[in-house]
């Protein structure tokens, strides 16, 4: 047993479940057993309700340094009713360089009863100073047939759609859901795939990149816009201010700010996480052209745009797809330094130009 414990693995490989499980585990009743998940502690854990265990769950690009400051006098205390003080940070990759620099003393040597639970997607996401004091449990993506069973068992999906959902979303289990019961979200993924057979121009390239950016805005505007005011009312509520009053007095007006300001850096995660998602699919089909062009045995991750992917193979070398996918993997690390979305996703789209279209344009 150690304090520090960091849970690594791609998108879909469940490390935030891996580590409320383990804190179920710490905090289970039943002499003996280690996460039995049926006494109270484990059940109030895997709820949400245990008040000995913190879960973050950053809305914002960035977990700030004033929060991480949170989180370490937090860890100072003694557990109120569990063996453990427990401390989840499921989004440890956001942790700004201060914020992760006021953990550091707390992560190595923590409270005798208090244990750190860190989650990123690889060890990379994190400053060495933080992974180096931490224990590391690596995890891998399930199965596409494990995901499209339990579709089909837990949420009744027609078994072709789990499997279709399932290898679509690349073993995500909360895409794969979702992909299996959105037409709409069906035919957002079709529309993205389609984009690198088109990339034939400059226009092209930077129409594309304008649709991605205005998709991916009006669609973490929509859901900012639905809890905007609902968060305004209940602030109101809190403060016992008049909602329908014309002017509120300064000390609410300044509260209402702080609201707003927070409101905007979630609807820029909102966009960001969007964005990202749609570089995991656009890759796929990369992916998916080396494969065939490299006639490798592996299956690809869209059965059902086989054309689309013989035209990419026949019009990229495996050089030409494997640039591809770090002109893609650049265009992720800019958004993630909090490059403009537009700038970074038209400089992306221009190197994803089709090689042939742009000798044609430079002669």
């Amino acid at each position: 047993m150690t304090h520090s414990w960091l849970f690594t693995g791609p998108p879909g490989s469940g490390r935030s479940v891996a580590a409320r499980a383990f804190a179920a585990a710490l905090q289970c009743d039943r002499p003996g057993e280690t996460g039995c998940g049926e006494c109270e502690g484990c059940r109030t854990v895997m709820l949400g309700s245990h008040p000995d265990v913190t879960v973050v769950a950053t809305n914002e690009t960035f977990i700030r340094v004033d929060r991480a400051r949170e989180l370490a006098l937090a860890a100072a205390s003694r557990p109120a009713m569990g063996k453990w003080r427990v401390i989840i940070i499921e989004d440890a990759d956001r942790l700004n360089e201060q914020a992760a620099d006021a953990l550091l003393k707390t992560l190595e040597e923590p409270p005798p009863r208090t244990v750190w639970l860190l989650c990123a997607p690889t060890l990379d996401d994190l400053i060495v100073t933080v992974r180096s004091r931490c224990r590391h449990v690596r995890l891998g993506t399930p199965p596409v047939d494990a995901v499209a069973e339990l579709l089909i068992v837990r949420d009744g999906i027609d078994p072709a759609m789990a499997h279709y959902a399932a290898r679509a979303a690349q073993s995500h289990i909360g895409i794969a859901k979702r992909l299996a019961t959105n037409e709409d979200a069906r035919g957002r993924r079709r529309r993205l795939i389609s984009i690198p057979v088109k990339l034939s121009s400059l226009g092209a390239a930077l129409d594309s990149a304008a649709d991605l950016v205005e998709e991916a805005t009006a669609g973490a505007e929509n859901t900012s816009g639905q809890d905007a005011s609902e968060a305004r009312a209940e602030l109101l509520r809190q403060l016992g201010a008049d909602p329908h009053a014309r002017t509120q007095p300064p000390a609410v007006r300044s509260h209402l700010r702080t609201l707003e300001d927070d409101q905007k850096r979630q609807a820029r995660r909102r966009q960001h996480d969007t964005l990202d998602a749609a570089l995991t699919d656009l890759s796929s089909m990369y992916r998916d052209a080396l494969v065939l062009g490299t006639g490798a045995q592996v299956d690809p991750v869209n059965a059902s745009e086989l054309e689309q992917i013989r035209t990419l193979a026949k019009a990229m070398s495996s050089e030409e797809l494997l640039g591809a996918l770090e002109t893609i993997a650049l265009a992720r690390q800019r958004l993630i330094a909090n490059g403009a979305p537009l700038l970074v996703m038209e400089a992306m789209m221009v190197g994803l130009i089709l090689p042939r279209a742009r000798s044609g344009a430079r002669g």
